[in-house]
């Protein structure tokens, strides 16, 4: 997740320090563990946990789920916490199962108040452009949460982040077979389409999309390339973020785990949170001023 204001490569084989922190974990239930990264990257983001307790405060009988978010925080602050209140909100009955990060973030964001879930609200805007004379628009409007960022056309060795972020907003272009249709000029033609940001979110989340279905297997598989992410990133209309978490998945499509890598921007120090074990990162990534 990047914050408004991304370079090491993806798995970040980092050595963590086991000394005691000020942070705590959280239980794993059984196959939880992608629940517990989410979680503790949205406890981290503080203006995320400020407006869930504010909130609160101002509606304590509320349905949502941000009374459950702010017992969890308060816990958090205090000692390992439990997250049986939160599967239950969220209707998670199978704890052993492995299930996917993003999607639960989601859920979460789309059961929490709008004060707080509106700091990882985005509006993009698809604009397809008429190559006629008439050069016709025609806008479509899409609220996002994240931006997903396809690995399996442009992966090799190692997927750039930055070169992501251009291929997802560059223009292309529709023709031949593909045309559209027009209503001004009534009839199919040629055209122009790209994706414009209308309201950048405070926080940015960029999913990178390592599952994707093979036909040679006839299943979805994992693409385990190395990712290069920037510190900082530039979103077109000069728009800038600034890398403070992200959450890992290590081992395949039926089985693996989930972590979370989170920055104390406070004391500018890298936190390690594997479900109960919370280390300080021994090599801190990103000290270094590397920008687009």
């Amino acid at each position: 997740m990047n914050r408004c204001q991304g370079a090491p490569k993806f798995p970040y084989n980092n050595v963590t320090s086991q000394a005691h922190t000020k942070y705590h974990g959280l239980l794993n239930q059984g196959a939880t563990c992608y629940l517990n990264s989410v979680l503790q990257v949205l406890f981290m983001t503080e203006d995320f946990r400020e407006a869930v307790e504010s909130y609160t405060d101002e509606n304590p009988d509320t349905q949502l789920i941000d009374h459950h978010l702010n017992a969890l925080f308060s816990d958090l602050q205090k000692s390992t916490a439990h997250t049986c209140n939160i599967t239950r909100t969220l209707g998670i009955d199978k704890v052993y199962e492995q299930r996917d990060a993003a999607e639960y973030l989601e859920r979460i964001l789309r059961m929490t108040s709008e004060g707080a879930s509106q700091i990882f609200h985005g509006l993009l805007s698809q604009k397809t452009t008429c190559r006629n004379a008439c050069h016709a628009d025609i806008d479509r409007d899409e609220a996002f949460w994240y931006l997903p960022l396809a690995l399996v056309d442009s992966c090799s060795d190692c997927y750039s982040v930055v070169d992501g972020v251009k291929e997802f907003f560059k223009v292309s272009i529709f023709s031949g077979e593909d045309q559209v249709y027009c209503r001004t000029c009534r009839a199919k033609v040629d055209a122009d389409t790209k994706y414009v940001m209308k309201h950048h979110p405070e926080v940015l989340i960029l999913l990178l999309k390592r599952f994707d279905f093979s036909y040679r297997h006839m299943s979805y598989v994992k693409i385990n390339c190395d990712v290069d992410v920037p510190s900082v990133i530039q979103i077109p209309e000069r728009q800038t973020y600034e890398l403070y978490a992200f959450v890992d998945h290590y081992g395949d499509l039926r089985s693996g785990h989930y972590s979370a890598t989170i920055k104390d921007e406070g004391e500018d120090r890298w936190y390690k949170f594997n479900d109960t074990s919370v280390t300080l990162c021994h090599d801190q990534p990103f000290q270094s001023d590397d920008t687009m």
